[in-house]
């Protein structure tokens, strides 16, 4: 079969190579999976580079998340068993994880909602508690997570703010449903923040960006308000004043998804059925930007961690529909 293969530490377009190699056999417990659509998402950008909290053995191929059909021809979502990530046409999966993929989403849309749209959805509600009517601030709201955190801040009827960096990226944001949309290039965030709330700041931000988008959250944050803590696309992790969420009274919130699934996998498979719901009432569907060849995964994950791609980019070995 063919796979991308990671051999040494880099940039995704520098050591990302697509090879001929074997099946991967599953051990006890675990399925193999014939990938249709693997997502691109940026841990897998930080696999490649050796930066991520799991590193597994050289060499090994990145995708943390794919649909495909299982041997008894269950289409299923999957987090593959890393070494054997998803950018290859087959990966092995533990049985117990798998999902039905919903049959309102095509293969592409189908792979994109699992890891973003959960993330988004144990953030939003089990630690942030969004509330009808509260307003959630999103960074890089025209991305792969961030454009599922905005669907479903719009499902919970939040007024979501979407801060974006240029006009493509803030005419998408708008077609997303974004009440206000900021381009942080051109536009003071915490000013527009307030007067778009009346001086209160926003209730919720959602941040998987870190850094300078974290520093600006502490800034327009209301009182009482939540800052969820998703990632650092940035590279940059802040350092949060404690005492400064001390004396305006806020809370900052942790969120792992993948603890979910060892802690508390029921919550995960329920997650997966209201965001099926969702998806069959056509209330949330993943920004699917691009549907790559298999050939052009290498580039595209350089382009997720570049921070120039919008939506999701979704890699098709074959057979997708």
């Amino acid at each position: 079969m063919q796979a991308w293969r990671v051999h040494r530490n880099g940039e995704p377009g520098e050591v990302m190579r697509l090879e001929e190699t074997d099946r991967p056999t599953p051990g006890d417990g675990q399925v193999l999976v014939e990938v249709r659509a693997a997502n691109v998402n940026f841990p897998d950008a930080l696999l490649c580079r050796g930066q991520y909290q799991v590193r597994p053995p050289l060499p090994f191929t990145p995708g943390v998340e794919v649909c495909g059909v299982t041997g008894d021809g269950r289409r299923v979502l999957a987090t593959p068993a890393l070494p054997h990530g998803g950018f290859a046409d087959y990966v092995v999966a533990d049985e117990a994880a798998l999902l039905p993929a919903p049959d309102a989403l095509d293969d592409a849309e189908a792979a994109a909602l699992h890891i973003g749209y959960q993330t988004g959805w144990f953030g939003l509600h089990r630690r942030a508690n969004l509330q009808p009517g509260e307003t959630l601030l999103v960074h890089a709201a025209a991305g792969g997570v961030g454009s599922a955190a905005v669907q479903l801040g719009k499902a919970a009827g939040a007024k979501v703010v979407g801060v974006v960096g240029g006009p493509e990226k803030a005419a998408v944001a708008r077609e997303l449903g974004c009440d206000l949309v900021i381009d942080r290039r051109t536009e003071d965030i915490v000013a527009a923040v307030k007067e778009a709330t009346g001086g209160r700041g926003a209730d919720v931000v959602y941040d998987p960006v870190g850094g300078d988008a974290y520093a600006k959250s502490t800034k327009c944050v209301a009182f009482e308000g939540r800052i969820l803590v998703v990632g650092f696309a940035s590279g940059v992790i802040p350092t949060p004043g404690l005492n400064h969420a001390l004396v305006k009274n806020y809370s900052v919130v942790g969120l792992h998804w993948g603890l979910y699934n060892t802690k508390d996998p029921a919550a995960v498979r329920a997650c997966h059925d209201e965001l099926t719901k969702l998806a069959d009432q056509g209330i949330v569907k993943p920004l699917v930007s691009e549907r790559v060849a298999m050939a052009g995964a290498a580039d595209a994950v350089q382009r997720v961690a570049d921070g120039t791609s919008t939506g999701r980019i979704v890699v098709l070995p074959g057979g997708a529909r």
